[in-house]
Formats: structure tokens, C-alpha cells, sequence
């Protein structure tokens, strides 16, 4: 697949390259997220080096280390180094004499420090003195999340403080799904999206089976031998978090409150704060509360899945799983459809959400939220302009077919009927009411204060 966006990425990376000071990036963030690939196409524009490390003894990882310096300088791998200062020194001198600054990348980084726990402090004595000396550039990656923080990004780590860039890789916009997957129609990204989120190795996945949307999933997810059949036990088994997994299991039933969840795993709130927190770190799940609210610790804090795949395999794939197992690729799909339109109508209205302040409005709006209290009525989206003066309230709904000219009227007085949720706000507060639907009819005629949204606007801001 193409390489695709992570531009703000690439910039910084490229300035880092272009300083004359030399200096050091830290990428991380969770697996599947293409940090290798960005690191790849950086090293190849500025023929650097780059090396993976693996769960080899240290040895062999010193000798694989030198293997792959031997591109930029023949013959260092012809030595043995008994050790990584004495490697990472003749390094610096064998670079120094050809003036090679960089980029140096190590990739996988939480490997060699588990197989060599010195490997911190050593490589913040080579970055504090040979390296800055040289003003080489490196870069330190890795993926599992718990090993890169205590090493580089806690403040008792060895190497904290040191990053000139500290790059933190986050799941593609859905704007960018099209371009990747070659899909035209708005629709069939939003759907898309909704299933394997902004994941690129997912996207590779796709676009190397050539099937339906539907067919695509059972290939890939349902079937017993799809690659991503057991894909969220991989990944938390890979950061060593598998005991993380019944909360993920008790999110996917339906439990959003930690007293709900801990009615689902049998355990008590206080037994398993710290496994929430360890999930909230992955980017697994995230808290959500009301718009408005502003005490982090309220009892009205709901959790949820956040990336778009975890959250169906959890809901759809992981109760179903003996089932699907079972069953022919015929029966697996038809159950599949069947659980489909309440995961693209919440997907839906988080991409929704995400869009608000980069819709083309009259004023400036920031981050949208839902809004509930108790059995009152609920609001799907909710966001205040900069200046505080004006409220975006609106709705989402995933529709399957066009919507008539008289329902997106009826709808839209129905949002408004609602009223407005009972929190403080400024007087003279001006409203502006927002319907989100996968497609508008044409010749809407709407008021100043009201605007219909569908997937080819959201699509249009989001890339």
C-alpha cells in the first residue's frame, strides 16, 4: 500500500534531519500503527540507518546492530563487540571520520532493553556525549507503550528530557481511508472506517483482498484463520497486558460505569483502578463525559472502546465468537449484518463529533461531547464556540437510503424540542442546530441557525 498521510510526522522528522545541531526523535505509540513504515521512508530520503531490534540475546542483537551499520560502514560487522559501549563508541568515531551524522534509528527499542536492562543509561551517556559531540541525529521507537515510558518519557527515566521531537503516533484520519482503500463513494469509507478504524496495517489488509465490505470482514476477522480473528488478544499479549482483557470483555457487553464493570468481571472497583488507567494509556478505551462536566472523577464518567475495530470485535466478534467458529461463511455473514447498524451509527457519531471544529462554521467551535443526565434526554453532540457565545447542538443518524426533504424537517424540530441541557452557560446564548446524516436530499431550504451535514462534508474537513 501507497504511504499515505502522517505529513506533520514527516516535518518534524525532516526538520530534526536538516538541524545542525543533530539530535534525537522518539516515536512511539500502539502497534499497528505504521511506525516502522514512517521510519523506513524517512531513513530512505536520508539514507540512514535503521535497525529492528528483536528477543535475541544481546549478543546476537549487537551482532544484527553492526550488520546493519555495515551499509553506511562496510566492514563494522566484522568485529565482535563484547559489549554496547564499546560498540556504540567505535560507532561514533568510524561516522565521525566519514562525516555521516544520520539518521541512526532503533527500532523496537523495548527489546534490547529487556534483554540488556543497561541499555538506557548507556545510550543517554552516548546521546549526552559522543552523539551530541558529532550532532548525530537519532531516533529511538517502539510499541510497547509500558517499556517506552519507563525508559525515555517518565521523569525518572534515563534518557527523559533529552528528545528534541517526541512523536506520538496516532490512528489516520478517516479522510484518508479513500485514498488508501480506493473508494469513492462517502458512504462505503464511513462504513469502512467503522470497522477497521485508522489502523494502516488493517487498511493493507483490505486492499489485498479483493471482496465486498462484507465478505472483506468475515475473510478477515470472522473466519477462524483471518489474520485479525485474534487480533486483540495479540496485541495485548505483544505489551504484556492480557490480564487487561475482561474489562474489555465487560465494555463489549454493554457495562460503561465502573460499577457496571465490575459487576461484569465479579471484582470490586478499587481491585481494578489501575488496570483502567493501563487501558486509558494503550489508547484502548476512553472516558467520555458529559459536555459540561468538568469534575474528571464524576460518577456520570462513562468508558468505552476507542479504536473503531477493537470496539466491533469486542461487541460483535468476542460474544459471538463460537458461533462464528462454527458456522459457514454464508451464516457468519448473515449474523454480521445483523449487528451491523449499531456499530456504524456509533462510529458514526464519533466521527461526527471529531469533525465539529473543522466544519466550515461562523464561528470557531472546540471539542465536541455528548450530553445525558439520569432518564432525562440525551444530546449526541455538543460544542461551545471559542468565545463561549454560541452552543452547536446536534443529532446523528446512520440511515441506510437517502432521507426524504420531510423527514430531515421533522428531525431537525425534533432536536429542537429537546430544549437545551440544564448547565451554565452565558446569557443571550445563540443555538445552532446540526443534523449529521450519511446523505442529504438536495434543495434543503434551512435557516441560518440550522445546517445538515452528511459523510462528503465530514470527509472533505477530515483529510
Amino acid at each position: 500500500m501507497e504511504f499515505i498521510d502522517r505529513k506533520q510526522e514527516m516535518k518534524r522528522l525532516n526538520r530534526l534531519t536538516s538541524s545542525e545541531n543533530g539530535g534525537l526523535a522518539v516515536i512511539w505509540g500502539r502497534r499497528r500503527l505504521g511506525k516502522t513504515r514512517l521510519l523506513l521512508e524517512w531513513s530512505q530520503k536520508h539514507k540512514g540507518i535503521y535497525f529492528t531490534a528483536d528477543e535475541s540475546s544481546p549478543t546476537l542483537q549487537r551482532k544484527y546492530f553492526s550488520l546493519a551499520i555495515d551499509q553506511i560502514l562496510p566492514g563494522f560487522s566484522s568485529v565482535e563487540y563484547p559489549d554496547w559501549p564499546s560498540l556504540l563508541l567505535r560507532f561514533a568515531k568510524d561516522a565521525f571520520q566519514i562525516g555521516w551524522r544520520g539518521p541512526l534509528i532503533i527500532d523496537e527499542l523495548p527489546y534490547i532493553i529487556a534483554a540488556s536492562p543497561e541499555f538506557a543509561s548507556v545510550l543517554q551517556k552516548f546521546v549526552d556525549h559522543e552523539a551530541k559531540n558529532m550532532k548525530l541525529i537519532i531516533a529511538l521507537c517502539g510499541s510497547s507503550q509500558r517499556m517506552m515510558q519507563s525508559a525515555i518519557l517518565n521523569a525518572s527515566s534515563p534518557l527523559y528530557g533529552r528528545a528534541n521531537e517526541i512523536i506520538k503516533l496516532t490512528p489516520i484520519s478517516v479522510g484518508y481511508m479513500g485514498e488508501a482503500l480506493e473508494l469513492k463513494n462517502p458512504i462505503e469509507i464511513i462504513q469502512a472506517y467503522s470497522i477497521w478504524g485508522g489502523i494502516p496495517r488493517y487498511w493493507e489488509l483490505v486492499k489485498n483482498h479483493h471482496g465486498s465490505f462484507i465478505e472483506n470482514i468475515d475473510h478477515i476477522v470472522l473466519d477462524p484463520m483471518g489474520a485479525l480473528n485474534d487480533e486483540p488478544n495479540r496485541l495485548l499479549l505483544e505489551d504484556g497486558s492480557i490480564n487487561l482483557r475482561p474489562i474489555l470483555d465487560a465494555i463489549g457487553l454493554g457495562a460503561h460505569r465502573l460499577s457496571e464493570i465490575a459487576a461484569k468481571i465479579g471484582q470490586r472497583v478499587t481491585s481494578f483502578s489501575r488496570m483502567i488507567q493501563r487501558l486509558l494509556e494503550l489508547d484502548l478505551i476512553e472516558k467520555e463525559i458529559p459536555f459540561g462536566i468538568l469534575d474528571h472523577h464524576s460518577k456520570r464518567t462513562l468508558y468505552k472502546i476507542k479504536d473503531p475495530f477493537i470496539r466491533f470485535w469486542f461487541e460483535v466478534v468476542a460474544p459471538q465468537r463460537s458461533f462464528f467458529s462454527q458456522a459457514s461463511p454464508k451464516h457468519r455473514q448473515r449474523r454480521l449484518k445483523e449487528s451491523l447498524q449499531k456499530i456504524l451509527s456509533i462510529s458514526w457519531e464519533d466521527i461526527c463529533r471529531t469533525s465539529i471544529p473543522f466544519l466550515p462554521l461562523q464561528d470557531d467551535f472546540g471539542k465536541a461531547s455528548r450530553y445525558w443526565h439520569g432518564n432525562g434526554p440525551e444530546w449526541d453532540i455538543i460544542a461551545e464556540s471559542v468565545d463561549a457565545k454560541t452552543w452547536l447542538i446536534g443529532e446523528s443518524k446512520w440511515v441506510d437510503k437517502m432521507p426524504t426533504i420531510q423527514w430531515v424537517y421533522k428531525t431537525i424540530e425534533q432536536l429542537k424540542n429537546k430544549g437545551i441541557p440544564k448547565i451554565d452557560r452565558k446569557a443571550n446564548l445563540q443555538i445552532i442546530y446540526a443534523l449529521f446524516i450519511p446523505k442529504k436530499p438536495p434543495h434543503l431550504k434551512l435557516p441560518a441557525n440550522v445546517k445538515v451535514f452528511d459523510a462528503t462534508d465530514i470527509l472533505n474537513v477530515e483529510s
